[in-house]
């Protein structure tokens, strides 16, 4: 039988060290290289384990000569484990020098490194469990081995296990170059990902405002996830104080961000109003605007208290103790609460009312600069486009059938006008005057396939709080049934951007009936 080419499947691997914090499938892994021949060197815990699963495994320190220190802090430090991964094979001075030193190469290195992101996103976990949780050997002999991946296979991925093995049989005990250049990249992914995380925890422990913030995970638990920071040019819930509560998930900031850039347009379409607002999955399924932040909060929750019951609220005002035994009622819950700012009192009554809800502190606000850019990625480009900021005037209302409208309706359209701007689309919202001189929603329709079917959830949503009540659509009407719904529900006012073909049919659709019908140039799309 002839010997492998090791310029393309590398020297036979004759010596591994397995030191993995996954733990999933190691034993395994190493019976299988075991029964190819395989000398196995290990540490600590993994050596524990394999020693378990019957397996001769030579420790660390009988390579190194000397014992673990420093609390496990100091293992694999040490020339006879770097030089057995660094070296060059077929380097005739790397190969004298191993001999010199009585170095044993290191064909295989299986290494993951310590779970320092699981550990931060553990609540009540101290700065100082946090550091010991940052790796230092692991990293080093990971970059070692994926630096001189010529000779050396890395294996820092579980799900590799499989693959890497059935490699060697194909190469009588060796793996390919191709492999290991996988691998190698995959393991510089890796040290590069825990590092980020490492960065992101220490800058957020010192309320730094730029950088990448390592969420615990993405929309699900499956998908990793990260908060790359922005300049500090507006008021954000990414920058704002954590009170009190767990680290912020990605659904969290998402949905708070949402909730944030609504309650600050309905602040910029009338300053003279506090505003709350209530979001799940990133649409309002509650707003106020009223004198105080007590009766704001009341009119969003009335709005549609099964909808918001687990959701994110958001108010332009700072919350205190009246506000927060409001929020804090019986048959109540919110996952995140963000405000202006919370007296100490608020700050108690809802931390005492929920152990792990997020108080999230603004600062201050403001508002974003005129043209600034939004960014959506899709696979092989990022979109950009200009914030949706206009806020409507009375220049842009145009009276296009029905009576003339009533100046107090009409002074609620701007505001409204915002609610369905950031609902998604296809959107329509049903709304009026509520209690304590404010304005409220009373019901949505949102994310729909057809325009039909966010009238009838929106007058459903509303009841008979529609009677008199205004509808806002984020687009035109291509055909009146849905009109006619609403009407059927008791608006009085329907309010639309117009342009559609068959406008005339909703215009004479809302003359017969006696409904205002009022047009705004304007389309709000939000997909």
């Amino acid at each position: 039988m002839t010997e492998p080419d090791t310029s393309v499947t590398g020297p036979k691997i004759r010596r591994a060290l397995v030191s993995v914090s996954d733990k999933r499938g190691v034993q395994a892994f190493a019976k299988a290289l075991a029964s190819m021949g395989v000398e196995l060197v290990s540490t600590g815990g993994t050596a524990k384990a394999l020693r378990e699963a019957g397996l001769k495994v030579l420790d660390v320190s009988e390579v190194t000569g000397l014992p673990e220190m420093l609390g496990g802090r100091v293992k694999t430090l040490h020339p006879k484990v770097h030089g057995g991964i660094l070296a060059k094979r077929g380097d005739q001075e790397h190969e004298a020098a191993l001999r010199k030193h009585e170095i044993t190469p290191i064909d295989l290195v299986c290494v993951n490194l310590y779970p320092f992101r699981e550990t931060v996103a553990k609540a009540g976990v101290t700065r100082a469990e946090a550091v010991e949780q940052i790796d230092i050997g692991g990293p080093a002999m990971v970059r070692a081995s994926a630096k001189n991946h010529d000779g050396v296979t890395i294996v820092t991925d579980p799900a590799r296990y499989d693959s890497v093995l059935a490699d060697m049989r194909e190469h009588e005990g060796s793996t390919s170059l191709a492999l290991r250049r996988t691998l190698a990249a995959e393991a510089f992914d890796h040290t590069a990902r825990y590092d980020r995380a490492i960065a992101d925890y220490l800058a957020a422990q010192e309320h730094t405002q730029a950088g990448t913030l390592e969420l615990r995970y993405g929309e699900n638990p499956h998908q990793h996830a990260s908060a790359r920071l922005t300049a500090d040019e507006e008021t954000s819930v990414a920058s704002a104080e954590l009170l009190h509560g767990k680290p912020l998930s990605y659904n969290n900031l998402n949905d708070a961000a949402a909730a944030l850039d609504l309650a600050m347009a309905l602040r910029r379409a009338d300053a003279s109003l506090a505003s709350a607002v209530i979001v799940k999955h990133t649409n309002p399924c509650g707003v106020g605007c009223a004198p105080s932040p007590a009766a704001a909060f009341d009119l969003a929750l009335s709005g549609d208290p099964l909808a918001a019951y687990g959701g994110i609220l958001a108010c332009t005002a700072p919350v205190d103790s009246e506000t927060a035994s409001r929020i804090a009622r019986d048959g109540n819950f919110f996952e995140v609460v963000c405000a202006l700012a919370f007296e100490p009192a608020a700050i108690e009554r809802l931390s005492n009312r929920w152990k792990n809800v997020r108080l999230l502190a603004l600062g201050d606000l403001r508002d974003p600069a005129s043209g600034a850019m939004q960014f959506r990625s899709i696979p092989g480009a990022v979109l950009e486009q200009e914030r949706d900021l206009k806020v409507l005037t009375k220049a842009d209302l145009t009276h296009a059938a029905g009576p003339a409208p009533d100046p107090a309706m009409l002074a609620m359209v701007p505001l409204l006008d915002q609610v369905v701007r950031a609902l998604t689309s296809n959107a329509v919202c049903i709304g009026g005057r509520g209690e304590s001189d404010g304005v409220m929603l009373f019901g949505a329709g949102a994310g729909q396939m057809d325009r039909v079917t966010s009238c009838r959830l929106a007058s459903e949503k509303a009841g008979s709080r529609a009677q008199g009540a205004i509808a806002c659509s984020d687009a035109f009407f291509p055909f009146p049934d849905g009109p006619k719904l609403l009407i059927a529900a008791g608006v009085l006012m329907i309010v639309h951007p117009g342009g559609s073909k068959r406008d005339e049919e909703t215009f004479r659709v809302c003359d017969e009936a006696g409904v205002t019908c009022i047009t705004t140039g304007v389309r709000r799309f939000r997909h």
